[in-house]
């Protein structure tokens, strides 16, 4: 029987699309409650003097969730940006994947798709191998920074136009539940909402939130691993051989040192870095927009830790590295590559001199040494170097390296086919539930949960 009250927590993409999805499917007694700002409100007074530890970060939480001022990419494919097949299977991901991208075509995302060139990626996938990389060309909506907030307007308003009830500035603080069954979100005034299923979508924000309440609905957690690394910054023009040809290029290597996975992250051609925060941690990002053009490119290069019995707090201990960032950088730290491998910190004068001109002004020239353990500096150069190989010149003296950059994957929930929980009518989607690590699994994410509640 389908439900005819359904409350969402959280409004990113995750609880956006399990809301357009009940609309299409009849529901007409939906509830969106988001504790961030609507979206027109939000604002980052630190883009341009580095972050000041706003109470709640405008970047991270909001009508749009993170992904309203994330670079903005579609990726079209399932073999990144989630563990969504996992749950649902490859076939039926693509589908969904074709589906949400659809959706956020209707609310104005860009039509243009950079469609990889397959004779130039295939020199570029065997290139790479011969650098001991694994090259994955993959097809990239890019919607940008700058964009981004008019297709989330876009869709809010066409949800407000369909009777759904969106409640921003408003936080849940906890989920009812009764006899194995859901029963609604208590707020933090004290008011309950009531409702046959509720769909909890928090965010990496308030992923730490969900694991409390699914610790005291008794529900089983997983951790997934954390990913620590830098953000490179060189000129756009050195990673042109790359970029021209796909856009965004994804890049794996199983260090020699280590053995460790590494991997580039969020590549931003044309870009400028930027910054981000959990719960006053300040980490490192990078955007690109569809209009602005720098004259770099910036991404990650991440190391993915794993942690074994006893250890069980993998999100703690990449806080506690981005932590000694910030207290040695007040903020983000900036560095030469030429300095780390000199062993000297980076003074201003010296990336005054540098070829490459910061487009984080805000970041303090120091020393990353002391932050990052050495098993993940040593895997950072070893990749590093191996990609100069595949297009010289991104290990030269004058790249910049920022850090650090944190990628908290939420610990996962014990979830069905359907994402629902084993207490009945409660689904977890998105990032704050370990699902996804993207805009358009996790837009799919909250459409699977959405069309199981229709369904129920």
């Amino acid at each position: 029987m389908q439900s005819r009250r359904v409350v969402i927590i959280g409004a990113g993409p995750a609880g956006i699309f399990a809301a357009i999805e009940l609309v299409r499917g009849g529901v007409g007694d939906i509830t969106i409650v988001e504790k961030g700002k609507g979206i027109e409100e939000r604002r980052c007074p630190g883009r341009e003097n580095g972050c000041i530890g706003c109470p709640e970060c405008d970047v991270m939480s909001g009508w749009g969730g993170a992904g309203a001022y994330s670079d903005g990419k579609l990726t079209l494919t399932g073999d990144a940006g989630g563990w969504l097949s996992e749950y649902i299977g490859g076939e039926l991901l693509k589908k969904m994947i074709a589906e949400a991208d659809e959706a956020w075509l209707e609310y104005g995302a860009d039509p243009h798709v950079h469609e990889p060139d397959p004779s130039h990626a295939a020199r570029l996938e065997q290139e790479a191998a011969l650098a001991g990389m694994q090259l994955t060309p993959m097809r990239i909506r890019h919607l940008g920074t700058d964009r981004l907030p008019e297709v989330m307007t876009a869709m809010r308003a066409h949800l407000e136009e369909e009777n759904v009830r969106i409640m921003t500035g408003t936080e849940a603080v906890r989920i009812l539940a009764a006899e194995g069954a859901v029963d609604g979100a208590e707020l933090a005034d004290g008011s309950v909402l009531k409702a046959d299923a509720v769909v909890v979508a928090p965010g990496r924000a308030g992923a730490d939130w969900l694991a409390e309440q699914a610790s005291s609905l008794g529900i089983r957690l997983s951790n997934n691993a954390v990913d620590i690394g830098l953000r490179v910054e060189c000129p756009a023009a050195v990673m042109e051989p790359l970029t021209d040809y796909l856009y965004e290029a994804k890049l794996k290597y199983s260090s020699r040192v280590f053995g460790d996975r590494v991997r580039t992250f969020c590549m931003n051609p044309y870009g400028e870095v930027t910054t981000e925060s959990y719960d006053g941690v300040v980490t490192v990002n990078g955007h690109s927009f569809a209009e602005e053009k720098t004259e770099y490119t910036n991404f990650a290069v991440l190391v993915s830790q794993s942690f074994t019995e006893p250890f069980k707090e993998p999100i703690t201990y990449g806080r506690s590295i981005a932590r000694l960032a910030n207290l040695l950088g007040d903020g983000i730290l900036a560095q030469r590559l030429g300095d780390l491998r000199a062993g000297r910190r980076s003074t201003p004068e010296r990336i005054a001199d540098s070829t490459v001109v910061p487009t984080m002004p805000s970041a303090t020239p120091g020393d990353l040494s002391f932050v990052l353990p050495y098993r993940n500096m040593t895997d950072i150069l070893e990749f590093i170097d191996a990609m100069d190989s595949l297009v010289p010149g991104v290990s030269a003296p004058s790249t910049l390296l920022y850090g650090v950059e944190v990628k908290f994957y939420s610990s996962r929930l014990e979830l069905d086919s359907d994402l629902m929980t084993p207490v009945e009518g409660l689904y977890a989607v998105g990032d704050g539930a370990g699902v996804t690590r993207g805009l358009i699994q996790s837009s799919a994410s909250g459409m699977v949960a959405a069309r199981a509640i229709l369904g129920g």
